[in-house]
């Protein structure tokens, strides 16, 4: 569907506003990409005759979920190589085959089915970390996404890119390129204190303040990268990080699984903040961060996928209800981490670690209409008693219906559970996946 203006009606309104407001029987309408009003059904105003109205009548409409770290196009390594600890599986596995097969075909047919996931499940901006970004971005604009694009920097050479001044230059040309694009935002993307120098660190915390850049990395990812800091380094990721200047109001940590009391007050003090990607974290055997903690010290964290190829699914709703279970166990305390936080997680907080937060993030007039429709009324959602805690506990991504970005339907699913993309036919998705699944078997 395309329509510059629109009213969407549905049976709640979850804005995940400063104030938590959950409206019921309530309408929303849009014009030219942007929410307009939010008006009760019954009162449209005058100057909204004639629009053209989707009837979520069964449905929670929210905002658009935001994956806060993410390799998109490594869904074309999903399931290639399962049940191994991460450097093995990195070593051993992922490395050499993204030595043999990336390239910019690689990140760009990976990065579209990465994309018609996410879209499927209600993602709306995801914050990538890969090679060949401009490869990922033709893929996103074709369906409309949005995305902070992480401009990827190691010290070894791969086929993107030899050294890593190599790497920052690449990279910066293509913000150059696309930086008035609307949809797109950029960060430099050091991958890890494991596998970046220090003068590297401190060259991309010098342009990333010059360039008014945000900083996204992996940190304390496993206990591993922590002990190897501290033979090589004499201190752990943090603490080097943090001498170095990269760590600040404008840097999103992956991970962050083995963080101790004093390195949450560290970061709750410089600003920075946190991608959760527990599913990852638990199929990697990496550990269970401390999320709860991290909260309570005031830290901003958001929700994470991590790459296909660790997870194996790019779905942030399974995200938000292990991430409240875990929580709670972790924490002892069944009141930890509730239905509502772990929205806010996949939402608004994300959208305020990429600096969105007056854009995107919640449902509100004013902002961008990133929104998503889900339907509560099959018969495993009934009797629903409380939609915010059906979202985290009961739903999943087969129950949404519409994903909209920017304004634009870029998702549907239809009552017999036929899926539309707008941008894509399924079948050339369904191609894609198997044509690089006998190149890579």
């Amino acid at each position: 569907m395309v329509h510059t203006q629109y009213i969407i009606k549905a049976r709640w309104l979850v804005t995940v506003d400063a104030q938590h407001t959950l409206l019921e029987q309530h309408a929303v309408l849009v014009k030219g990409g942007e929410i307009v009003a939010i008006v009760p059904k019954t009162d449209i105003p005058e100057w909204a005759t004639g629009w053209p109205v989707v009837d979520c009548s069964q449905h929670a409409l929210i905002p658009g979920l935001i994956n806060l770290h993410a390799h998109s196009s490594m869904n074309l390594l999903k399931g290639y190589a399962d049940d191994l600890a991460l450097m093995p599986w990195l070593n051993e596995h992922i490395w050499p085959a993204e030595k043999k097969w990336v390239s910019t075909s690689f990140v760009h047919d990976g990065s579209l089915l990465a994309c018609a996931e996410m879209l499927s499940g209600g993602v709306t901006t995801f914050n990538d970390m890969y090679f060949f970004p401009q490869a990922t971005i033709e893929a996103l604009k074709r369906l409309g996404m949005r995305a902070n694009i992480g401009l990827t920097v190691l010290e070894f050479p791969t086929n993107y890119a030899a050294t890593a001044s190599d790497y920052i230059r690449l990279g910066t040309e293509v913000r150059d390129q696309y930086k008035s694009d609307k949809n797109i935002s950029f960060s430099f993307a050091p991958h890890a204190p494991y596998t970046v120098s220090n003068q590297t660190f401190e060259q991309i915390a010098t342009l990333s303040e010059q360039l008014n850049l945000g900083i996204h990395t992996h940190l304390h990812e496993t206990q591993a990268e922590i002990q190897q800091s501290l033979e090589q380094f004499g201190v752990r990721p943090l603490q080097r990080l943090l001498s170095l200047g990269v760590i600040g109001p404008n840097s999103v940590l992956a991970h962050g699984v083995h963080l101790d009391e004093n390195e949450l007050e560290t970061l709750s003090i410089q600003g920075a903040h946190l991608a959760h990607c527990p599913c990852s974290n638990l199929k990697l055997a990496s550990g269970i961060a401390p999320v709860a903690a991290a909260l309570r010290a005031g830290i901003n964290v958001g929700l994470g996928t991590d790459g296909a190829a660790s997870n194996n699914r790019v779905d942030l709703w399974q995200e938000m209800r292990i991430a409240a279970l875990l929580s709670k166990v972790a924490d002892q305390n069944a009141e930890s981490l509730p239905a509502y936080q772990a929205l806010e997680m996949a939402t608004m907080r994300g959208a305020r670690a990429l600096g969105l937060q007056d854009k995107l993030g919640s449902i509100e007039v004013g902002k961008q209409a990133d929104l998503v429709a889900v339907k509560l009324n099959d018969l495993n959602s009934l009797p629903c008693f409380d939609p915010v805690s059906h979202l985290v506990y009961v739903a999943s991504r087969e129950q949404v219906t519409h994903t909209w970005v920017d304004g634009r339907l870029c998702y549907q699913r239809q009552d017999d559970g036929q899926a539309t993309f707008d941008g894509i036919e399924t079948e050339e998705l369904r191609s894609i996946a198997l044509q690089w699944q006998l190149k890579l078997q």
